[in-house]
């Protein structure tokens, strides 16, 4: 059940810092008992510094958004449009490059109001459809995408640290 006291809000730049925790807590539980420490390491490192989390809340479309529960952040979003998705697309599509969910609060109907907001904000965009990469061993959650309306249509490489993990390319189409 959606819990009523959630709110979703755009991330500015002021908050970079509480995106950081939120980005390293939510990829630590989602992914470090699959992978070797270096490799966690290296990617954290790499992708979820405030250098670069700054950067990508700077990058012209590209936009995070907070999910909150009581005021409490419990998860995320990253939305891509244009030159800022990470694989050549459409351009009239979005990407959604990060979708997070604390594991305290999986399996409770919240994921869904991240996903919401992102189908709302390509549906306000008018784009064609929205597309993400999800990891081939991520059974839960190619199991929510495919539940909710999503359908493999590639693949890609995606590089964890030094390890190349092949990720399953998903898209919905809005039209």
């Amino acid at each position: 059940m959606i819990d009523q006291r959630s709110e979703i809000s755009k991330v500015s730049i002021q908050e970079v810092e509480l995106l950081r925790i939120i980005s390293l807590q939510t990829f630590t539980e989602t992914f470090a008992h699959q992978n070797t420490e270096n490799d966690m390491r290296k990617y954290v490192s790499e992708n979820l510094s405030i250098e670069q989390l700054s950067k990508e809340l700077n990058t012209e479309g590209s936009s995070f958004y907070f999910l909150k529960l009581i005021n409490q952040i419990i998860g995320y979003l990253k939305l891509n449009r244009g030159s800022a998705q990470t694989e050549s697309q459409n351009k009239n599509s979005i990407e959604i490059e990060r979708i997070y969910i604390s594991q305290e609060f999986h399996s409770k109907g919240l994921g869904i109001l991240l996903l919401n907001q992102a189908i709302k904000i390509a549906k306000e965009q008018h784009v064609n459809y929205i597309w993400l990469g999800v990891w081939e061993e991520n059974f839960k959650a190619i199991s929510f995408y495919k539940k909710n309306g999503f359908e493999q249509f590639n693949t890609h490489i995606f590089k964890l640290g030094e390890d190349e993990q092949t990720d399953i390319l998903m898209k919905m189409n809005l039209n």
